[in-house]
Order: C-alpha cells, then structure tokens, then sequence
C-alpha cells in the first residue's frame, strides 16, 4: 500500500512538472511568416493549441472563416475544434472581435501564452488573420495525415497588417491547355495561403474556348476541341486536317463556373473572366464561321500555328450581338467588379480587306484600322459599362482610343500602364520581364520544356508595380499586380504549380508589404523554411532558387578567365570539383572566383543540410585563340541583348538553350558582322560559332555564315562559308553551331559574318550568337 501511494505521489509530481514546463519562446530566425507583415513585435513563451482550444467568434460570417480553420486543424491533429458564436471571452481560445476602424483587408493578431485575439473590420480581414496564424503553427499543419507527437505552438507575438496593393493577382491560362475545375480549387488553395485575392481565367484563344454559353452551344462543342497534338513541340504543330477528329479539350459548364466562384468567394478571391476580342478567337470562328470577315472555314488551333489574322468582324453588327449575348451570360456568372476582354495582338489583315469594314471605317468617320479596334473596345466598354461593370483590357486597348471608364493592364513592359495612368485610368501592372511565370526560373538545362525567357525569383522579388516617373496622383491608379501563367508549355496542374511556387511568394510579399520591412537576404531564409510548408501540403514546387550559375571574366592582357559561381539564395554552400567528378559535401567549398589559364570543365552543386539543393551544373570554358581578344562590332548588337557585354563572344562560355541566360547577344533584323583582333599573326585552321533557334521567340539560325581573315585588318579573304541546315519548321528549340575548317593560314584578324534567316511568314526575326571560337 505505502508502495502504491508513492508510485501515485511520483506520478503526480511529474504531472505537475511537465505542465508548468514553460512553452518555447520563439526567435525571428524561427518564423516564415509570407508576405512579411506590416507591423510585428515578438515576445516572450508561446500559445498551445488543443484539442479544448475553441474559436469565439461574434457573427456566421465569422464562423465560416473559422470552420475553414478547424478543417485545416482537424487533418493533421485529429482534433475537432468547437466553434461557438457570440461565446464570452476567456482562456484557450482563438477570439474574434471586430473593430470598424480598420480597412476592408486590415487586421492585428495578438497571441498572448493563454488566448489569441483577432481584430478586423471585414471578413476579408479576419481571414488574412487566420492565414498568418496559419504560418505560425509549424509546417505540419499543411499536413492531411495525422502527425503523432507534435507540439501545436504559435509564439507570443503582436501584429498589425494590412496590404500595400489591392490588387494581388494571379492569371492562369486554361485555353491552351485546359485545367479541370479541381485543379481550380486546388490552386485556389494555394492562392490563399500567399494573401492573393484575383484570380483571372483565361478562358478564350485560338486553341480553344472554355466556358459554356447556353444560347450558344457551339462554343463548347466545337470550340473545346482541337486535334491531338500533344506529343509535339508547340510550334511544330500543324492545322487541323481533313478527317482527323478533334479530340483534345474540354470546358466548364455554368454550374462549374458557379462552383468555382463562390469557392473562391470563400477564400476572399475574386475570380476574373477574360474573353478574348477581337482576336485570338480562332475557337470562337470555327464555331460561328459567319462572325469573321471571311466567313470561315476554320478549326480550332492546335498549338503555335503562325501566322494567324483570325478576328471578329467589325463590320458587322451581328458579332456586336453575339459578343454582348455572351458577355450577358459571363457576367451573370462572374459578380467580378472587372470584365477582361483581352484586346491584344489583333492583326488586322482581314479587316484591311473586308468591305464591312471599310464600310464601317467610313461611317464612324475612322481614319484608320488601329482606330476602328479603338471603336470596337469603345463598343464593347458601353455595354459592359451599362450592366455596372468596368471593362479591363491588355494595354493595346490604348490604341485607337482608350474608353472612358476603362481599366488597362500593361504588360508590354511599364510605358502602357504609365501612359493609362497619367490618362487617369486604373491600371494593373503585370510587366513581362517579371510577370509572366511560363518564362523561366533556372538553368535551361535543369527546367522543364518553356517558352524561353529567364524570371528568377530575385527578379519577382524586387517587383514594384509603381513606376518612380509617375507623380503622386497618377501613382494611385496603379491598382497593383499579378502574375501570367500562359500554359502553351504548361501542360498539367504538376507543371502549372512548378511555374508558380515559389514565385508566388515573392510576388505575393512585392504586393503586400511595404518596401520599409521587405529584404531579399531575409525572404531568403524564410523562404526555405516556407518549402517546408509546400512539402506538408503536396504542392510541387521548383528549388530552381538552389541552382548554381557560373559567371566568366575575361582577365585583362592574358588568355585567362575567372569563373565567379553563385546561389541566388544567400548563406548556401556552393562545392565544386574541376576534375569532372560529380560534386558533393566533401568537394572544396568555393569562396573566391576560379582561376583557368586552359579548357576545363566546372562542375558545382548547392549543398543543404549535407544534400544537394538542386541539380548539378556542368560548364564547359574552352579558351581558345580568340578567348579575351577585342571584337569590333561593324553591326552593333540589339540594346535588348547585350549577352555579358563585349567579350561575351569571347569569353570560352557556351549559352544555354534559354534566350535570356545572359550569354546571348541578338540582332533584330539584320546580320551579324564582327571583326576579332588576335592581337598578333597567328596560324588558324578552324571557326566555330554558335547560334540559337528558338522559333517561338522569332529567333532563328542564320541562312549562312562566312569567315574571312586578314593580316593587316584591311584586305580580308574569304576561307570558308556553311550553310544552315537547321530545320526550324519542327518548332524546336537548339543550339545550331557552325564550324568551317581549312588549311592553316596565318591571320591576325578574323572577321565573321552571320546572315539573317527569314522564314515565310515572318517580318523581323532575331539572329542570336553566343561565341566565337578559333583555333
């Protein structure tokens, strides 16, 4: 018996040991909290969640956003927390109060060690509240299996937010591919957990048309499908042939598009429509033949079939019609403040030669076709004006004549937006060289098939949606940003997710936190805490930010180069080995850039708790005669592409397949002519230079490329010439090197010239070039 009352007494002693064990108090190297608030003080201990904690809330829409909470909770917990309306305040609670004064998207979260309370306004406010105390629960919540021994602390913390934008956006193309509704739900989902509130649907183009329209059927039963061609480049696909069946698509019907949206409404996500006008709209035509100039006939495009002048007739008064029947139907579907209408690259052709339009030209008193888009936008803006809605547009909607209620979003860089703005329209700001998320993120060679380009996460990061020229006042129509996902290359909801995350998060701070508490080397390091977070919750996410690159300088005077390696995420060891061995934990850590006086292959990995971060880079440099000499450049390269400067074609470094890797020099529409100086007589027997074919960039191999030596830099004789036999109508994207070998000569000038390929069907196309070399 005394034996048993001990045991008991032990066992109480250790009770009250552990739970007076104080809680963790939490350091700022341990919070991820995305986007950055505005406002954040840290205390000392923690708040435990459990399964008695309760959530107080004053109101039922309170209670929904708490419902979403303790759904979240209830997966990786195995608790079901209690939700009580109009409960009295207390202890172990998640308490709701509103407070009037605060804006429509404000809220504060105070997390003391025995309740949490949140403030806010609106219920937009209160769900912001709850996402932020959503991050500061450990990763695990994301979770949807049960996690066993888990301590389900947030720290004692004082914070006060509110966005810097208000608009957050992200745009996701379902035209080019198709997205079914729940791939939808599930990036709404994602949207949520990064603050952003737009989502805009792209749901018209040439290669297919997305949403029911009941009056007309068509739409959706010729327009959703086109001819399988996936297994081909984008810009290798062909038309529609006789007899072939057209049977890749899809589309959503009205009660999907109502499911969508109030799902989104759910999570404070505006869902955007866009339909297309009045180009882009080869899926529309070949539903509705007699809404073109032509008459038709057509099918919907399969892929990056060029050139293409399909557009609606604006001549004729039935395509104003139907336009306005089917935006009738959207608008009774999408409650969304803003009706896109896309309004970009309409090539005109057709119009030229369309007697309706010319027609409608001279009676609308026009002077030309730029202005009769003009007066088709204008057309279209009334209506959608008359129905309380305001029309958005891309930002060739200036042209002709910008509507007067009109919003514009630029995406041709900055001038369109900053032009709407001093005009005192709205505008959403969505600039391609850091907006749109098809380009991308790493090393060709590591990425998955895109379209090109090169957004890093740094660059989107570093993202301002306000132009420093505009003044104050045009400086308030600048509504926000958002992201583009064009889904040419983006054929599944995987890949979709890759192109966006991490991305996302640096857009999503860029758009909500005031530049005063934002830090690239701090977005870093909770950056990588954050892909935890991706990891519990299934999101497949790129770790292109773990990539190394390799960057070559000439050293001045000698046949040298120092090669500089980096991470864009700061604080990651980068090894290296120059033997070609693949690099690990033990290979030398670099610290300084890397001297080579010959050829050599680097290869170099980021390391991260002792594993590589990411793929291993491989660089080949040749150094070779002409590596550091003088190029004179008798046509100057584009300012667009200047590669690494004027050694780039000297510099013994091979580009990669990405047109915008930094190792590109491009000129638009005319040839290459450059002169090397070898600096003194040298005896040569071979030229190589390399060149890109990238047809979706109107980047093509040269027709032909000549090489010519001289020993005084005078008179220079023609060695060798090589056609190009680079076949650009498979659409791929290649590395085309021309190489000539000859008998030895004795040269001191080597001059090169490239000459331009212009496709049919093409205007000005772009010669790229990455290097020279001579041996």
């Amino acid at each position: 018996m005394k034996q048993t009352l001990v045991s008991i007494l032990i066992l109480a002693c250790a009770f009250v040991f552990l739970s007076c064990k104080p809680n963790k108090t939490f350091t700022e190297n341990d919070l991820s909290l995305i986007p950055q608030p505005q406002q954040m003080i840290l205390g000392q201990s923690s708040f435990r969640f459990n399964k008695g904690t309760q959530l107080v809330t004053e109101s039922v829409d309170q209670k929904l956003i708490a419902d979403q909470f303790a759904e979240l909770m209830e997966k990786p917990t195995g608790w079901k927390l209690k939700i009580v309306v109009g409960g009295d305040e207390g202890s172990n609670q998640v308490y709701f109060r509103t407070e009037p004064m605060m804006g429509p998207e404000a809220y504060s979260l105070e997390v003391s060690q025995k309740r949490i309370e949140i403030k806010a306004a609106k219920p937009a406010g209160f769900f912001y509240a709850m996402q932020t105390l959503r991050q500061l629960l450990p990763a695990e919540i994301e979770s949807a299996q049960k996690q066993a021994k888990m301590d389900w602390l947030v720290p004692v913390i004082s914070i006060t937010d509110h966005p810097a934008f208000k608009w957050r956006g992200f745009m996701l193309d379902v035209s080019r591919h198709f997205f079914p509704k729940e791939d939808v739900l599930k990036m709404i989902d994602n949207l949520a957990l990064h603050k952003i509130n737009t989502l805009h649907l792209h749901l018209v183009d040439d290669q297919g048309w997305r949403i029911e329209i009941k009056k007309y059927p068509k739409l959706t039963e010729v327009g959703a499908w086109r001819v399988d061609q996936e297994d081909k480049n984008w810009n290798a696909r062909t038309r529609q042939q006789p007899g072939k069946k057209a049977t890749y698509g899809g589309f959503y019907t009205q009660q999907d598009i109502k499911e969508m949206v109030a799902y989104a409404q759910s999570r404070f996500i505006t869902i955007v429509p866009e339909i297309e006008m009045p180009a882009h709209v080869t899926s529309a035509l070949a539903a509705y033949p007699s809404l073109s100039c032509t008459g038709g006939p057509f099918t919907v495009l399969p892929g990056g079939v060029w050139p293409v002048t399909d557009i609606y007739c604006a001549g004729k008064d039935s395509t104003f019609l139907f336009l306005e029947d089917v935006l009738s139907e959207v608008m009774d579907l999408f409650p969304s403040k803003y009706i896109h209408i896309g309004g970009d690259e309409a090539t005109k052709v057709e119009w030229e030669k369309c007697p309706l339009c010319k027609k409608r030209l001279k009676d609308e008193g026009l002077k030309n076709m730029g202005e009769l888009q003009g007066y088709f936008i204008r057309r279209i803006e009334k209506f959608v004006h008359s129905k309380g809605r305001v029309l958005l547009g891309w930002d060739e909607i200036l042209e002709g004549g910008l509507p007067a209620e009109a919003t514009v979003m630029g995406w041709r860089g900055y001038q369109g937006g900053i032009e709407a703005a001093n005009l005192g329209h709205d505008v959403v700001m969505t600039p391609t060289d850091v907006c749109y998320f098809d380009y991308l993120q790493g090393p060709a060679n590591q990425e998955p098939p895109g379209i090109g380009g090169y957004i890093p996460l740094s660059k989107v990061y570093a993202f301002n949606p306000v132009p420093a020229e505009l003044s104050p006042d045009a400086a308030k129509h600048i509504l926000g940003g958002q992201a583009n996902l064009w889904s040419e290359y983006v054929p599944t909801f995987k890949h979709a997710q890759y192109m966006m995350f991490p991305r996302m998060a640096a857009l999503s701070e860029a758009l909500w936190s005031p530049k005063e508490v934002r830090n690239w080397e701090d977005f870093s390091r909770r950056i990588q805490l954050f892909m935890k977070r991706y990891d519990q919750a299934g999101i497949n996410y790129a770790k292109s930010a773990y990539s190394v690159t390799a960057k070559a300088e000439i050293i001045p005077d000698k046949n040298q180069l120092a090669i500089a390696l980096k991470s864009e995420l700061n604080g990651i060891e980068i090894h290296y080995t120059l033997d070609g061995s693949a690099p690990n934990s033990l290979s030398p850590v670099y610290a300084q850039p890397i001297g080579i006086e010959k050829s050599s292959m680097i290869k170099a990995v980021t390391i991260v708790n002792g594993q590589p971060g990411e793929k291993i880079l491989s660089r080949s440099f040749n150094l070779n005669k002409a590596t550091g000499r003088k190029v004179s450049y008798l046509v100057p390269f584009s300012p667009k592409y200047i590669g690494s400067g004027d050694y780039t074609l000297v510099n013994g470094v091979r580009a990669s397949t990405n047109f915008a890797d930094g190792e590109w020099q491009g000129w638009l529409g005319a040839n290459m002519e450059v002169v090397i100086n070898l600096q003194q007589a040298t005896p040569i027997h071979s030229i190589m230079v390399g060149s890109l074919q990238s047809p979706g960039a109107d980047i093509f191999a040269p027709k032909k490329m000549e090489f010519y030596v001289s020993t005084d830099g005078v008179k220079y004789d023609k060695v060798a010439e090589v056609d190009n036999d680079a076949d650009s109508s498979k659409g791929e994207t290649q590395v085309k090197d021309y190489t000539a070998s000859f008998g030895p000569v004795t040269a001191s000038f080597v001059k090169v010239v490239a000459h331009k390929g212009q496709p049919v069907g093409k205007n000005e196309t772009w010669i790229f070039i990455d290097e020279i070399e001579v041996e």
